[in-house]
């Protein structure tokens, strides 16, 4: 299948608008707290220093689902990633309110994290409301294709679980189609009220909200891997 180096560039600004004095200073002293290594291998005694079930979201906007997650399940360790540095004071925010100790970050590509845990060792990979890149020639541009799936199927544990959310068709329509082709993942749905309905354990963000209020459907995918 597909290489997943075929995304590894990262579209967009890096940064927003300019941090206040107050995030300036959470990212200067709590992200090296609680940033995922630059190298080395990653595992949940490397980050959490035991071991436990590991959780990964790839891009986690303001941090509202990483941190909803993490305050569900404090005995299993969540690592978020998001290349924008505007989400990660989000995150960080709520990291300090709600005095996460189960959260790391990574300010970056999520796939080079990723690559660093052993096969088979994950036990949910979230991505959630991705760029969508509706041009047909930036297709190549969406998280959604073989090659980034192949690289979240093998760090997996079979019965782990991945979970896609996206309130864009265009998005919905290529995700169904790429996921259709794999033989590694279940589809949880048994009716269509099975993924337009918010799962009780999926913590509601800003981005779904402001989508409703926009007139969008937004649909919930759950796979798990075989």
């Amino acid at each position: 299948m597909n290489d997943p180096t075929t995304i590894r560039r990262l579209y967009g600004r890096r940064q927003g608008h300019k941090l206040r004095q107050g995030q300036a200073a959470l990212v200067e002293e709590l992200l090296p707290q609680v940033s995922v290594p630059d190298t080395g291998p990653l595992d949940s005694h490397v980050l959490f220093g035991d071991d436990r079930p590991v959780e990964v979201e790839i891009g986690f906007g303001a941090g509202e689902h990483l941190a909803g997650q993490a305050g569900a399940r404090p005995h299993h360790g969540f690592v978020g990633c998001e290349p924008f540095l505007n989400g990660v004071v989000g995150a960080l925010n709520h990291i300090r309110d709600d005095e996460l100790a189960n959260v790391r970050l990574h300010m970056g590509d999520a796939l080079e994290v990723i690559e660093r845990f052993p096969d088979g060792s994950l036990e949910r990979v979230y991505l959630l409301h991705p760029d969508p890149w509706p041009k047909a020639r930036h297709a190549k541009r969406r998280m959604m294709n073989h090659g980034p799936m192949d690289l979240i199927a093998r760090k997996l544990r079979p019965g782990g679980e991945f979970r896609l959310g996206t309130d864009d068709p265009t998005y919905c329509r290529w995700a169904m189609m790429i996921m259709d082709q794999r033989r590694d993942f279940v589809w949880q749905a048994q009716t269509a009220a099975d993924f337009l309905t918010r799962p009780a354990d999926w913590p509601e963000t800003r981005y779904e909200r402001k989508a409703r209020r926009q007139g969008h459907e937004v649909w919930y995918f759950r796979y798990v891997r075989v």
